[in-house]
């Protein structure tokens, strides 16, 4: 019985002290962000140095040589860049819209092609249009109402819905496959209502996709902002006979060769399991891609920072990967998973940053409930930082392709209020920053990442489905 006591009392203290030690690790990780912080200026290089980064643009390839530098810089056991090939789509001249409701009487509306549309013809098509709230209704129009004029799909993101991303996947399939099941009906065009919950002048692109759609069958894609699809839909009300005009320029050009930027801090007792933290380079062309995804690059960077600099040696490999792509094509994230498979290395965690630099709420995860309840021990360590949310959910498409092997799946969940306020369009820019904000959640993405390192998850326990 007293040997009984004495091992009782022994695990407690051991367990006081290990979370004692825990805290002063994530206190000085809060401390050095909040005071010392490098991602921020680092934001501020790309957006306001280089900006919008479409994949195959020059100003991608300059956000690889500058990010590489920047991991260069920082004394890491290795950086490297990993070859892939990547699309290159070109928006061209400024795209143009009007609405006339009668010959000669015109409004001038604000719009952009989505990415991945083929162009107008020259001249431009201008069409009388047919008003839906989704994919499903073209069905039950059929082609007599729908050939030769422009679907303008204007269902919104559903406003009760707290979680944005919910609301954002609830109408996001009419910007992605509108235009290749319009042109099934002989449709001429599609314009889009925005993917965003506030009522404003910008027109946010996305990408767009034909699937096994003919080139000379594609139709042309483009955005129309919120307020733009209002007055659409308000004047077609009061008069169904208004015409819709719209001119754009975009090209498909062949794939260039782009890169992963890729750095590492190699593990001292476990070099062979791989944790990776990571965020997107590539951006859309409209704005400088600021919060999608400069914040999510510059937090990861930051992770391998902090733990540096606050003296932690990591038990396994800690790699940051900042992915090209993940806009328009996912190539990075998924030549980075066949890389990895064809090397046979053993990943067992991933955490991606790619909801915006806002304040950090906490993380949702793909993994087993065994992994879940094991993290969520750790719930108490973040409560002062005021981090609540560890629940399961969506992590990131970048690191989605690594699933099939047996590893946590994490996803950094800041607020989400304002993201598709940005989302996409010409005000996703640095002055939409907070430096605050984004340090706080690089700090947190290191919390996580210091505490699953040192405590491992469980293995042998696949994610379900």
């Amino acid at each position: 019985m007293r040997t009984s006591l004495l091992l009782l009392l022994f695990c407690a203290s051991t367990i006081v002290f290990a979370q004692s030690e825990d805290e002063k690790q994530l206190k000085s990780i809060y401390d050095l962000a909040l005071t010392e912080g490098q991602g921020y200026d680092w934001l501020n290089h790309l957006s306001n140095q280089i900006g919008g980064r479409l994949s195959g643009s020059v100003q991608a390839e300059l956000a690889v040589d500058y990010t590489k530098a920047q991991l260069d810089s920082l004394g890491l056991d290795r950086v490297w860049l990993q070859p892939v090939m990547v699309p290159k789509w070109v928006r061209g001249t400024p795209e143009f819209a009007f609405i006339e409701t009668k010959p000669g009487l015109t409004t001038n509306v604000p719009i952009c092609a989505l990415g991945g549309s083929v162009a107008t013809p020259d001249g431009g098509i201008k069409a009388n249009i047919v008003e839906v709230k989704g994919i499903e209704d073209l069905e039950k129009l059929g082609r007599e109402q729908i050939e030769g004029k422009i679907v303008f799909y204007n269902r919104p993101m559903e406003p009760t819905l707290i979680s944005t991303f919910e609301s954002y996947s609830g109408c996001v399939d009419q910007r992605y496959a509108g235009a290749a099941e319009a042109g099934k009906f002989g449709a001429a065009g599609v314009i889009v209502r925005s993917m965003t919950l506030r009522l404003d002048d910008y027109p946010h692109t996305g990408s767009m996709s034909y699937g096994d759609v003919a080139v000379a069958n594609r139709i042309p894609a483009a955005a129309i902002s919120t307020n733009g699809a209002e007055l659409l839909s308000a004047t077609l009300k009061l008069n169904p006979d208004i015409k819709f005009y719209f001119k754009q320029n975009c090209k498909q050009f062949d794939d260039v060769q782009s890169y992963n930027v890729i750095g590492e801090i190699r593990g001292t007792t476990h070099p062979n399991e791989i944790m990776v933290v990571g965020g997107h380079l590539d951006s859309w062309d409209l704005g400088d891609g600021s919060h999608d995804d400069g914040a999510g690059c510059v937090q990861s960077m930051e992770v391998l920072r902090l733990l540096k600099e606050t003296g932690y040696k990591p038990k396994r490999t800690l790699r940051v990967v900042l992915f090209m792509n993940e806009e328009n094509g996912l190539r990075g994230g998924n030549k980075y998973a066949e890389v990895a498979r064809n090397k046979n290395e053993k990943h067992v965690f991933a955490l991606e940053s790619d909801s915006g630099g806002f304040t950090p709420r906490g993380f949702s995860f793909n993994c087993s409930d065994e992994n879940l309840k094991h993290i969520q021990q750790w719930k108490g360590l973040f409560e002062p930082y005021l981090i609540h949310m560890f629940v399961k959910g969506y992590s990131g498409a970048d690191i989605r392709p690594l699933m099939d092997q047996d590893l946590v799946l994490a996803g950094l969940r800041p607020d989400s209020q304002r993201y598709f306020d940005h989302h996409h369009a010409e005000n996703d820019t640095f002055e939409h920053v907070n430096q605050r904000e984004l340090q706080l959640g690089a700090a947190t993405m290191a919390s996580l990442v210091y505490l699953i390192d040192k405590y491992g998850t469980i293995p042998n326990t696949k994610i379900k489905g």
